[in-house]
């Protein structure tokens, strides 16, 4: 299916883009999150109409994740997790606890925006973990697990 990517997308294209995807692709995922629309001649014209409009409101998205970056970069977040004697962890610490505890800190960031390189967390310590709020804006937080009392 061609479609017209209507913001940046991760290892797809930029703004403005007309590029073939699998119809699923399309159907289930991009069209419903409005990050494209199918290449009609009627979406082409609306969307050249509309260009400066969504450029203005990329390049907004784009200063507030690098803003959000900069507050971030070098971060220690504590963790609190229930851990045995020898610093096991009983279950793990996910992507989703190191979003919370990011918003316990005032930092708007969801857990879909948290890269764990090596998988959940397993063990009492400090990991490098990535968080991205933006395709173009990755930076490196550590996360400090420690055992809960």
């Amino acid at each position: 299916m061609q479609i017209i990517l209507l913001e940046k997308v991760a290892n797809l294209g930029n703004l403005g883009d007309i590029v073939k995807v699998k119809d699923g692709y399309a159907r289930n995922f991009l069209i419903p999150t409005k990050k494209a629309r199918r290449a009609t001649e009627v979406a082409l014209k609306e969307f050249e109409a509309r260009r400066a409009e969504l450029e203005k409101a990329a390049a907004e998205k784009l200063a507030a994740a690098q803003a959000l970056g900069e507050k971030l970069t070098g971060m220690l977040v504590h963790v609190a997790q229930k851990a045995g004697v020898d610093g096991r962890l009983f279950g793990s610490v996910t992507n989703h606890d190191v979003a919370d505890a990011l918003v316990k800190l005032g930092h708007s960031v969801v857990k879909a925006q948290v890269r764990m390189p090596h998988g959940p967390l397993k063990h009492v310590g400090e990991f490098p973990v990535q968080v991205a709020p933006h395709t173009d804006v990755v930076v490196e937080i550590t996360v400090k697990v420690v055992p809960e009392e």
